[in-house]
């Protein structure tokens, strides 16, 4: 152990990051940063020769310097998961997403696990960073390492640390966001402990890794029903005929005991749509229903029908239906100004209006081209907004309100607006709330 914390500390221990996405790609620029050669593990060909070519497939990360320190031969990109036999640190940043009955898919955890375990030298420590339910590392990768004849704690160490990443937030980065660490023993924490704090300015340990794993649901569950207690007050307000936003910063007003979470047409991102059902899996185990995650799930998924609705009453001032109609969405990443499209509920309502027949486009300057996905195939490029191309259309429907878009020009040239993010005041006979 005490060797290992010496390489680890002195910045001579090789970094080996499994899944070069969202999290493992910034975490691999990190430990770069700070001096460490790094491997990097992908079963994804495509991305792998853009790394090499110091294309970046992300868009608020650079990645001119990679060519060069490839060159050095500081960092090396790889398919092959038995070179993790060099490593001294192995990082798991994989997908956890739910299957199609909305369980717990760790396949990608596993299989990868699977795939290195023949390969490890000992005296390295794994750490997993992906969101699971309380008990993943201890149930089940603990196991599995010591049917390889490791012991953890001796000659292999086994931590868990949740990513906190967030993409397009220019107010945080890697180093400067604070960093949960457990250990399956004490003696894997400390070895954990030494990993992170290279490039971490605060790491904060926990007692067990279960507890690390039930943060970081927790942290994700706090906003899906916070989110989802917004939008349901958003359609009681609608009713109301009174403005939610004008609601929520009236009483963000208070300078205490109140967080502004505001509405829009339903949540996104891999961690908020699907990170808090992992809790409510595992809870079924114990015989607990977790009523209020469940609720607010399906509040937040009802948010794509409410938003369809009130496209339809666009049409309908304009004496049309979805059969006869245009439609321009406007934005298709979750959140405003990246290029993330994971789970974004703008997916959902595109399909929704093509599936009511109406000629649907989008635009989303961070989107050029719309990628075939797992659900998904719409075969669509993002069109120029123009003054020209807003008067095509009979309804232009706000779903990413991207600081891009030229918000003015957008309300004076179009038909109709439906806005499911408070980008206007809402106008009688034009603009209309979702």
């Amino acid at each position: 152990m005490n060797q290992l914390i010496n390489k680890l500390e002195s910045r001579d221990a090789l970094i080996s990051i499994i899944g070069l996405g969202y999290v493992g790609l910034p975490l691999a620029l990190s430990f770069l940063r700070k001096g460490y050669s790094v491997l990097g593990l992908d079963i994804d060909l495509t991305k792998l020769k853009k790394i090499r070519e110091g294309k970046s497939y992300i868009e608020h990360i650079d990645l001119k310097q990679i060519p060069n320190l490839i060159e050095e031969e500081k960092f090396y990109c790889s398919s092959d998961f038995s070179a993790v036999s060099e490593a001294d640190a192995v990082i798991f940043c994989l997908p956890t997403p739910l299957d199609k009955n909305r369980e717990p898919d760790l396949s990608f955890v596993m299989d990868s696990l699977n795939k290195i375990a023949p390969h490890l030298k000992g005296n390295q420590v794994l750490s997993l960073e992906s969101t699971t339910y309380p008990g993943t590392t201890e149930e089940l990768l603990r196991p599995l390492l010591e049917s390889q004849g490791w012991t953890v704690g001796k000659n292999i160490f086994l931590v868990y640390s949740p990513e906190r990443e967030d993409p397009g937030n220019e107010e945080f980065e890697n180093d400067t966001i604070p960093k949960l660490c457990s250990g399956v023993t004490e003696e894997c924490l400390e070895v954990g402990i030494s990993l992170y704090s290279q490039i971490i300015d605060k790491v904060i340990p926990v007692s067990s890794t279960k507890v690390a794993e039930m943060a970081k649901i927790l942290e994700n569950t706090y906003r899906a029903v916070n989110i989802a207690l917004i939008n349901e007050l958003k359609v009681v307000a609608d009713k109301m005929d009174i403005d939610i936003y004008e609601v929520v910063n009236a009483a963000a007003s208070k300078p205490f005991g109140f967080k502004p979470f505001y509405p829009g047409p339903g949540v996104g991102g891999h961690c908020i749509p699907i990170d808090p059902f992992y809790l409510t899996w595992k809870a079924k185990e114990f015989g607990i229903n977790t009523k209020f995650i469940e609720l607010a799930g399906e509040v937040n998924n009802s948010m794509v029908g409410f938003t369809v609705s009130k496209v339809k009453l666009a049409l309908n001032s304009l004496d049309k239906d979805f059969h006869n109609s245009k439609i321009l969405v406007l934005g298709l990443s979750y959140k405003k100004n990246i290029d993330d499209l994971r789970e974004s509920p703008a997916l959902e309502i595109l399909s929704s209006l093509k599936n009511l027949g109406s000629k649907v486009d989008y635009s989303d300057p961070h989107i050029p081209v719309l990628p075939e996905l797992r659900q998904y195939n719409f075969n669509l490029k993002s069109i120029e907004v123009s003054e020209e191309t807003l008067k095509a259309y009979d309804c232009v429907l706000i779903t990413t309100d991207h600081d891009k878009f030229a918000w003015e020009d957008i309300k004076n040239n179009s038909k109709t607006i439906v806005d499911t993010r408070g980008v206007y005041n809402p106008v009688e006979g034009k603009i209309f709330r979702a």
